[in-house]
């Protein structure tokens, strides 16, 4: 098993206990690194795979992609932040293995939903999946649950979950209501339990009086060929409120996209007040030390319209 998350991170410590019991051999690096992981890989022939979409993103784009033999991987697990659907389909392809998406929080307890490794591309490209044995999910509204496929906030409830935040009775009683996880996800549901993630409700922002999530966006630019990674972040525009930058990464051989291309290419499952407005291209995403996406990052490059250079100077310090 390779885990790639910090020893302090909720994905590592709730599984450590399966870890030993099974005799899982885990192998520690100093520091993550695209490279360094796949050489582990293909040296010590890992079968499962546990990362964070971006890192894998990251892999994706390395050179010993094709330099080493990685047909040993069997089973990727991808947690702790969204993997868009042009993801899990390169990473499907060219590591010919099965991949499961992972849905959960610290106060969850680490359980949540999950893919299917089996699961048909409906599921495994555009959901979460259902929720594991033994976790109950709502869709809410204004305190009360709404029809299957309307959008509404995702609340958990699980065996595992936390009893509260450490000394701060207010944030607890904020996230917690009934006996519920308020997870400030954005969701919709199918009759036969299927959850979707439409974005962090933080995270969006109004376009002329509509509201957009930037998550929703991404996972279906991110199926453009020329895209290897793309993110939305919203620029002042002085008619509309905000409007949505694409923030991309082009894939290696492919040329650039051009903004009206990316915007024709959304226009298939967006609706036309989804679609970016402005393009900028970045030799790579920011991340935080958790590998997640650097939302404030994002949002500077948007409003100034130019790449993220501070990251694409030290894509090393990042990775």
């Amino acid at each position: 098993m390779l885990a790639s998350t910090q020893f302090a991170h909720v994905g590592f410590m709730t599984k450590l206990p399966w870890y030993l019991r099974v005799g899982t051999t885990m192998h520690v690096l100093d520091r993550w690194r695209a490279a360094d992981v796949l050489t582990a890989i293909a040296t010590h022939r890992i079968d499962t795979v546990g990362v964070v979409a971006p890192q894998l993103a990251l892999m994706l784009r390395s050179p010993l992609m094709d330099e080493l033999d990685l047909t040993c991987v069997e089973r990727i697990i991808a947690g702790g932040a969204a993997s868009p659907p042009g993801l899990v389909r390169a990473a499907r392809e060219h590591f010919g293995a099965a991949y499961s998406i992972r849905y959960s929080s610290t106060e969850s307890g680490g359980v949540g939903l999950g893919t299917g490794f089996d699961a048909p591309d409906d599921e495994a490209l555009h959901t979460v999946g259902r929720p594991r044995p033994g976790v109950e999910v709502r869709i809410v509204d204004d305190g009360a649950d709404v029809p299957d496929g309307d959008t509404g906030e995702l609340w958990l409830r699980t065996p595992a979950m936390f009893d509260g935040y450490w000394h701060d009775p207010e944030a607890t009683a904020a996230t917690i209501v009934d006996g519920w996880i308020r997870t400030g996800d954005l969701a919709s549901r199918t009759p036969d339990g299927l959850v979707t993630l439409k974005g962090r409700s933080k995270e969006m922002y109004i376009r002329g009086g509509y509201n957009v999530a930037p998550a929703e966006v991404e996972a279906v630019l991110s199926d453009h060929p020329s895209v290897a990674a793309v993110a939305v972040a919203p620029r002042p525009d002085d008619v509309m409120g905000e409007i949505g930058v694409a923030i991309v990464v082009v894939r290696e051989g492919a040329p650039a996209p051009t903004l009206e291309e990316l915007r024709a290419h959304g226009a298939e499952r967006l609706a036309r007040w989804k679609l970016p407005e402005a393009l900028v291209v970045v030799d790579t995403l920011p991340l935080t030390p958790m590998q997640k996406l650097d939302r404030a990052a994002l949002a500077s490059a948007a409003q100034a319209g130019t790449p993220v250079s501070s990251v694409a100077d030290t894509a090393d310090e990042r990775q």
